[in-house]
């Protein structure tokens, strides 16, 4: 699981991040608002945790751009201003969760697993995209009719790309999510897993929906006309 901490108490922002990582998830930490906005446009995070004091823009402007580009992530909101119509401005935003300074750590570490896990039922568990079509529970994969064996690594790789369809997500993204690694370290086993999931949807000639995107990443879209 991947979380954006957005704070920028120095000491704060450090212990949220050292705290969730030992909890084994892996964290961005940002101190302002534009950098929170843009890495929660451009990755598809699990879960965001927003001070709403930032510096350049607010947590409630961010909280509100995402959800005006249909980011559906969960959004936890962590702030000093804690009185009522506050609390309900956040949540009108668009925010799930509203937690006020000063907090136990035990009580943050809860309630991101709450959200989580609300986040995670709320996940279908057969995915589509076009005629590929991919159960979650089961592990199996189809292209049409066409039953596909995939490795573990093929699959969690294809679950990635079908959660986060036409969405372009770079190796690094790849990396953390199937590897839990850095992409320097694997950028040509990225290119050879590719390479194998490709191979195993087209093997029957069917058209290609695994685009790789120059300098970018790779996007799972529709095929080239």
């Amino acid at each position: 699981m991947r979380i954006l901490v957005a704070e920028d108490h120095a000491e704060l922002g450090s212990d949220l991040k050292r705290g969730l990582e030992y909890c084994k998830y892996m964290v961005d930490l940002v101190t302002h608002g534009e950098d929170a906005l843009s890495l929660g446009l451009s990755t598809p995070y699990d879960l965001i945790i927003l001070d709403i004091m930032l510096p350049g823009m607010s947590g409630l402007e961010v909280c509100r751009l995402l959800r005006q580009q249909k980011r559906s992530m969960p959004i936890l909101f962590l702030t000093a201003l804690g009185e009522v119509e506050q609390r309900i401005q956040g949540l009108d935003y668009g925010a799930d969760d509203y937690l006020a300074k000063p907090f136990s750590f035990r009580e943050l570490e809860a309630r991101v697993r709450a959200l989580l896990r609300r986040a995670s039922a709320e996940k279908t568990s057969v995915l589509r995209f076009l005629d590929l079509t991919l159960d979650t529970r089961t592990h199996e994969a189809w292209r049409g009719e066409r039953l596909i064996t995939l490795s573990h690594k093929e699959y969690v790789l294809l679950e990635y790309l079908m959660y986060h369809p036409r969405q372009v997500l770079s190796r690094n993204m790849i990396a953390e999510h199937v590897w839990d690694d850095e992409a320097d370290r694997l950028s040509n086993v990225i290119e050879v897993y590719i390479r194998y999931l490709r191979n195993k949807l087209c093997a029957q000639g069917e058209p290609d929906v695994i685009h790789t995107i120059r300098g970018a990443g790779y996007q799972l879209r529709e095929p080239e006309p």
